[in-house]
């Protein structure tokens, strides 16, 4: 552990601002409950939560770690490990110092080897009480000892134990709460394992219908609650195969379980289903789904049914749509669709169905009925869709009449990207690039006469992106001088003027370092200092070592306060 964990291996896995914080952290005292066993390192951190630290070394030796926080999740070296490996080595090395060794876990494990059984059985009786999330397992496990038949009156019960929530369980808690129904899936797993397939069917139903109420209590922003259904739903997939139920039984159920779900679950049944249901079992399906849409007004839409919040009748289309896309019948898709154009997009779709069909004329047909039902605020897809067909039957004027207006929407590289290559096809980009740089500027000259109260303005940022897109640095460089643009346009600008004109380039970075600074934090005063060093090397190749040494004097007198950055300015020599 000596070797593998030590104050450089901490610097060089944590950022400098979690080192920074984590040493702060190990100074107050705020790490608890700190053991190692068998190399695995485990502790609590108190900060504005509590988080549960594990640091340990795998076989090939190679340090891995986690944390429950934010940050920890995302697989960074977190302040509360900095804390956590900073205490660690300072136990190691006050254990050389201490004339009696410290008790370790393994001494507690040689200790409870020499307790008799009932002892033992009333110190875990202790804990079981006093630890939901032990209990639980325990009791998962024991009642698949009690008998060899699957108790299901008991399994509900463990199951509605395992979702059960008090109030609500936020970012903080959804871990820990995830515990106890990660334990239930995977106690469900064994009762498979075991041949209780009849039994798993209809566990993981009832499951899954719990799931889907403490969805509505629990902050998922992880996924983990999405991850345990999509387990849930695998198992119930995988017992229908073993046990084969009656197929029309299974398919009521699983209409009944899709059309009602919040949440999407059993979201694609049919499909998903098919070889298990058999064609009894979708006959059945498409019989109660044909009938529940019979009913749904003829003309309701999507946006009206999301009003009303009539999840029922969105995933009823969704089933409708799903069969109709099973039985490769193109018209009897279109006819749901149709009932719903309350968007230009719902017009793409269908015509998209068209060509996909091979039938191009009423692809074409769809495509513009959409853009005469949204001439205006219509949807840019739509618009090159329909400008591809009219580019296939030589109709380039009117392809480039709808790229055209896509890009007086939506002034950008992208935009202009598209309308030089529809421009291409009629070969007449030329006209089109100088229309297109003439409006940009026009626009420009509407923007400055426009007061922002954020102060931002975008100056000339379009048009330097346009120009280093088509490699024509130097116009770039001259339309940001001339009105300005991005941070991070310049900084791209500066390092292609490098090699040319690393003045140009000294002066960008000389600026960058100010704003960069300014941040206060030490990444960004590990990014200034980068540029400093890029600055050094460009002026010395212009050999003005003085007036460099000149700078850098300006820099330390004028950011003197800050320690942490003048710690790492004290590098550059």
């Amino acid at each position: 552990m000596e070797k593998i964990l030590n104050l450089s291996t901490i610097k060089e896995l944590a950022p400098a601002r979690a080192f920074e914080r984590g040493q702060d952290y190990f100074q107050r005292g705020l790490v608890r409950s700190l053991s190692e066993y068998n190399g695995c390192i485990t502790a609590k951190v108190k900060g504005t939560h509590t988080y549960a630290v594990r640091l340990n070394i795998e076989v090939d030796d190679d340090f891995d770690y986690s944390c429950t926080c934010p940050m920890g999740d995302e697989g960074e070296f977190c302040k509360h490990c900095v804390a956590v490996a900073l205490s660690l080595l300072k136990q190691k090395d006050n254990e050389g110092k201490k004339s009696r060794a410290k008790i370790t876990l393994h001494d507690v494990q040689d200790y409870l080897a020499t307790l008799d059984k009932d002892t033992l059985i009333k110190m875990m009786m202790q804990q079981v009480q006093e630890n939901e999330s032990l209990r639980q397992k325990l009791i998962f496990q024991a009642s698949q000892v009690i008998s060899g038949e699957c108790n299901t009156t008991l399994w509900m019960q463990m199951i509605r134990s395992a979702f059960e929530i008090n109030d609500y369980v936020d970012y903080y808690e959804m871990s820990h709460y995830m515990e106890g129904v990660f334990d239930m899936v995977d106690a469900m797993e064994e009762l498979l394992e075991n041949g209780h397939t009849e039994e798993v069917i209809g566990l993981a139903e009832y499951a899954l219908y719990q799931a889907g109420i403490a969805l509505n209590s629990v902050d998922d922003s992880d996924g983990e609650m999405g991850e345990a259904i999509y387990s849930l739903q695998e198992l119930h997939f995988e017992a229908c195969q073993q046990a084969k139920p009656d197929p029309e039984e299974l398919a009521a159920r699983l209409f009944d379980m899709e059309l009602n779900s919040k949440w999407d679950i059993f979201c694609g049944a049919a499909e998903i289903y098919a070889s298990i249901l058999g064609e009894t079992g979708l006959a059945a399906y498409r019989r109660l789904t044909n009938e529940k849409w019979a009913k749904i007004e003829p003309f309701e839409s999507k946006r009206n049914l999301r009003e009303t919040h009539s999840h029922a009748s969105l995933n009823l289309v969704r089933m409708m749509e799903t069969l109709a896309e099973m039985s490769g019948d193109i018209e009897e898709l279109v006819e749901i669709k149709k009932r719903d154009l309350s968007y230009a997009y719902h017009y793409l779709q269908i015509a998209e169905l068209y060509k996909n069909a091979g039938n191009k004329d009423k692809a074409l047909e769809w495509a513009q009925a959409g853009i005469k039902a949204f001439p205006t605020l219509t949807d840019s897809r739509l618009r090159e869709f329909l400008a591809d067909e009219y580019h296939i039957r030589n109709r380039h004027d009117d392809a480039l009449k709808l790229i055209w207006a896509n890009f007086e929407d939506h002034l950008c590289l992208d935009e202009y990207q598209k309308l030089k290559l529809h421009a291409d096809k009629a070969v007449q980009w030329p006209q089109w690039r100088e229309k297109s740089i003439d409006l940009i500027r026009k626009n420009i000259a509407m923007d400055k006469r426009k007061v922002d109260p954020w102060g931002f303005s975008p100056g000339y940022s379009l048009l330097v992106e346009i120009f280093l897109w088509e490699n024509n640095t130097e116009a770039a460089w001259q339309e940001a001088r001339k009105g300005g643009c991005s941070p991070s346009l310049w900084m791209q600008l500066a390092a292609g003027r490098e090699k040319n004109h690393p003045a140009d380039a000294v002066e960008v970075y000389k600026k960058n370092v100010d704003s960069t600074i300014n941040q206060k934090n030490n990444k960004a005063y590990e990014n200034a200092v980068k540029l400093i060093k890029k600055i050094k090397t460009l002026m010395t190749s212009m050999n003005k070592d003085a007036a460099f040494a000149g700078y850098l004097l300006e820099i330390r007198t004028k950011h003197k306060p800050k320690r942490n950055f003048m710690m790492l300015l004290d590098k550059i020599k």
